[in-house]
């Protein structure tokens, strides 16, 4: 039977080089905050949490709490000229959606675009019209390698 005592290393190193390691990555809440911004624009706290408050309800001050880690993480940039402050997404929602799919790609998919395609088409059921718009792009993409 496997142990990290049998391996000569600690349990309480083993657990902290398994541990998650700190991401940059918005959680779900920072998403839902980023869809705000990137819809409305730089927005204040009040702002933000007026929009929220339409499809997940939460308290003003969670937001400001949320707001104050994305900046560390480097997710939003706060402008303190102004008062109230004003937040605004770092990245672009196409430069975000981008990195989350490169990452997937990566990690789930061993860097094969063509697994997650195919996997993607199994699961979910397109209509007609999306498999016209995949095979229009993927004309294009033909055409226009980049």
């Amino acid at each position: 039977m496997f142990s990290a005592e049998s391996t000569g290393v600690s349990a309480a190193r083993t657990l902290r080089t398994m541990a998650r390691p700190k991401s940059n990555k918005p959680t779900d809440g920072e998403l839902l905050i980023l869809r705000v911004l990137w819809q409305r624009g730089g927005s204040t706290v009040r702002q933000i949490h007026a929009a929220l408050q339409q499809v997940h309800p939460t308290g003003y001050t969670s937001v400001l709490k949320i707001l104050q880690i994305m900046t560390q993480k480097g997710l939003v940039v706060r402008d303190d000229s102004q008062r109230p402050q004003v937040y605004s997404p770092a990245a672009s929602e196409t430069k975000t959606k981008r990195q989350f799919i490169k990452d997937m790609i990566d990690r789930l998919f061993g860097g094969s675009a063509k697994n997650l395609v195919m996997h993607t088409l199994a699961t979910n059921k397109s209509s007609e019209e999306e498999l016209a718009q995949i095979r229009e792009h993927l004309d294009k993409l033909r055409r226009d390698p980049k």
